[in-house]
């Protein structure tokens, strides 16, 4: 039996999923359904202990080889850090096998995620998504921008996504080349603008804008956004003449739930300072237990996460635009992203009266 299993497994991470059911065919007393779920789970928990550990873990491993008698391994590899550092700040290196494995597809059906396309893209212009909101991982935008599951590209051929994250990511050995096999990048401006300036066109940069400060105030039930001040997305679509196209993904803020820190408390002092100094803000959250959906644990909830892509906003190409021009196309993507909200909120379990907190 355990060989069966193992057999599955492997199938997932080759990406021949349509052998894993019959691989588990001898296990009678298993039904298609319980092996689905099982596998889903498999597939989001492997993402979830990526996000968390993976990248600290390699590091401590990697000291670790250096002090045994295979400290060539781990010195070989150093060396290849050091030679492809820059990699990543110039579009990375992606991997269309990955994006196509299997396990994508398990991790979209746990929830499930759904990518919804309401205009097209042309592929002689460059875009920047903004993604909303953040939540407490991005599943959504990790999903259907890094992985081909929800098949972002038959729905937008000849367009590249890049979800760009946390710079400090790309600094962890064998993470960093997970997440690029994906298509992520730094979001740093090094990077966006090698992207947008040197990468030709049909390139699609998705910021989630709210960052970690969003994330703080994400909980089940809430749609609000961290918008109102950040506009530095906007001053590099002007530099570029990149198209600014709105992103909502309903569901989001349903997977966890979070201890939500009072303006003023100790507890939020500590997230603010963390956020500053490194980048990220620690979050008290849980999801549902590995075995029970009634226990607390890592998982997060099988809640529907629909992401919504709206219509591009044509933007001027301004090598050195004023404040004025910035705000001014702040403003009308603002109002394309209320728009966007409230066109379809009621499609995806909202009512008619849910209003868009812009923040």
């Amino acid at each position: 039996m355990m060989k069966t299993i193992i057999a599955a497994y492997s199938g997932v991470l080759r990406g021949t999923g349509s052998s894993i059911l019959s691989a588990l065919q001898d296990l009678s007393w298993l039904s298609k359904s319980k092996v689905e779920k099982q596998l889903q789970i498999i597939s989001v928990l492997q993402w979830i202990l990526t996000f968390l550990v993976l990248g600290v873990a390699c590091t401590v491993i990697l000291m670790y080889i250096l002090c045994t008698d295979c400290w060539v391994i781990a010195a070989v590899y150093l060396a290849w850090l050091v030679f492809d550092w820059n990699t990543p700040k110039k579009g990375g290196r992606r991997s269309q096998w990955v994006r196509n494995w299997a396990i994508w597809r398990y991790f979209r059906d746990y929830f499930p995620v759904r990518l919804v396309k309401t205009h097209n893209l042309l592929t002689n212009r460059n875009y920047i998504f903004g993604y909303h909101p953040h939540g407490i991982m991005g599943l959504g935008a990790f999903c259907n921008f890094s992985t081909e599951a929800t098949g972002v590209g038959q729905k937008f051929p000849g367009i590249r996504p890049y979800l760009a994250t946390l710079a400090g990511n790309f600094r962890m050995p064998i993470l960093r080349d997970y997440l690029m096999s994906g298509g992520i990048c730094p979001v740093n401006r090094d990077s966006i603008d090698y992207i947008l300036s040197k990468n030709g066109s049909g390139n699609a940069i998705v910021i989630v804008v709210g960052g970690a400060a969003e994330s703080l105030n994400c909980t089940p039930g809430k749609n609000s956004v961290t918008l109102k001040n950040r506009k530095g997305f906007v001053k590099l679509a002007l530099r570029h003449g990149a198209d600014l196209v709105p992103v909502y993904s309903f569901g989001e803020n349903e997977v966890y739930k979070q201890v939500i820190f009072e303006e003023g408390s100790w507890g939020r002092w500590v997230q603010k300072k963390f956020q500053k100094h490194i980048g990220f803000a620690p979050c008290i959250f849980h999801g549902r237990g590995l075995f029970s959906s009634n226990t607390w644990g890592l998982l997060p909830y099988s809640k529907p996460i629909t992401t919504v892509v709206g219509e591009p906003i044509t933007i001027p190409r301004i090598d050195h635009p004023s404040q004025r021009e910035v705000d001014f196309y702040h403003r009308m993507y603002v109002s394309s992203l209320i728009k966007l909200f409230d066109k379809y909120k009621t499609k995806f379990g909202l009512p008619e009266t849910e209003v868009l907190d812009i923040n």
